[in-house]
């Protein structure tokens, strides 16, 4: 979905904006909000017999928890540690429990996001988290690493991680549908064991009074795109946070940037339009490894991707954090 604009920035113009709609909002946000509270408070979480850490956040849309998630997956198998990503394979057609296989999967079958990280590691879907948790632990793996469900209570977890996007940390601070939060965020801090603050910017506020780790990451490039003109496209949370960091890569011009909505279903018009803007503009195609595993077969030869992973400063600190779930599995 494309979010509205007062949901994005916190300052005084987007709280002045759409004060109707906001108002007529206010009921259903605070009945979202008390649904959310009931389904946790009414939970009992299965323990898989395994550690389960999850890699959540507090907002819709992209906080760049499944490069985070990767990353826990890395530091665990360094430590000789069989760690598993496990996601609910958002738009995908498959129910699970499904350890993912780029070779035989596609977006459309697992979602994008576990197709993407089955191309670094070990990756399952499952719509039944707890179902999909068993299978994990039937099958050998020692660590759960959740993609995505701090608000889904159906499992015990060793370790609840927020990760936060400071360049918009928490949009206008309302729950939806009046604003991009999935709860309000004193309430789903209480429930965290450590936060990642990703990107540049300052931390929130809200965090003065968290006595627990927090943590600086960033999205570094793997592979950065060799020089050049592009049309750069994405269908991601932010699709401008993207475009931005493209014009830090030396000799890398835009000619174009198109957004699209968060887990695009890319359509035959679309890719038209998008190779007709490439021909006009005598430009490559260019797009982000979330994007390119949605893409056709025929379109992905054609496309260069930008590929990136989480770093942390303090890596030591978190694999602290992380030997409370890779001792537990050892």
């Amino acid at each position: 979905m494309n979010e509205p604009y007062f949901w994005r920035v916190r300052d005084r113009k987007a709280r002045a904006s759409a004060p109707m709609t906001r108002l007529l909002l206010s009921p259903v946000a605070a009945a979202y909000a008390m649904a959310g509270q009931r389904r946790l408070d009414r939970a009992t979480p299965e323990d898989p017999g395994v550690p389960v850490i999850c890699v959540g956040n507090l907002t819709l849309g992209g906080a760049g928890k499944t490069p985070v998630a990767a990353d826990i997956r890395r530091r665990l198998a360094a430590r000789g540690v069989r760690g598993a990503t496990l996601s609910r394979g958002y738009k995908g057609e498959l129910e699970g429990p499904t350890r993912v296989d780029p070779t035989l999967h596609t977006a459309k079958q697992v979602g994008d996001e576990p197709l993407m990280l089955a191309s670094s590691g070990e990756a399952w879907v499952s719509k039944d988290r707890p179902a999909g948790a068993r299978a994990m632990k039937k099958d050998g793996v020692q660590v759960v690493i959740m993609d995505d469900g701090h608000q889904n209570p159906s499992l015990k977890k060793a370790l609840s991680i927020i990760v936060i996007d400071t360049t918009d940390p928490f949009g206008n601070g309302f729950v939806f549908p009046k604003g991009p939060l999935r709860e309000p965020v004193r309430r789903g801090l209480t429930r965290a064991d450590a936060v990642v603050l990703m990107g540049e910017g300052d931390a929130p506020h809200e965090l003065d009074t968290f006595d627990r780790p927090v943590f600086r990451a960033r999205l570094t490039a793997v592979s950065p795109p060799p020089p050049g003109r592009y049309i750069a496209f994405a269908g991601i949370g932010r699709p401008e946070r993207f475009f931005d960091s493209l014009e830090r890569y030396e000799g890398v011009t835009l000619s174009e940037a198109v957004p699209y909505p968060d887990h695009h279903n890319f359509t035959p018009s679309d890719i038209h339009y998008l190779m007709q803007l490439s021909r006009e503009r005598d430009a490559r195609l260019l797009t982000t490894d979330k994007d390119y595993v949605r893409l056709p077969v025929e379109t992905r030869r054609i496309t260069q991707r930008a590929s990136v992973e989480a770093r942390f400063e303090d890596g030591a600190g978190l694999d602290a954090l992380l030997s409370r779930a890779a001792d537990a599995a050892s």
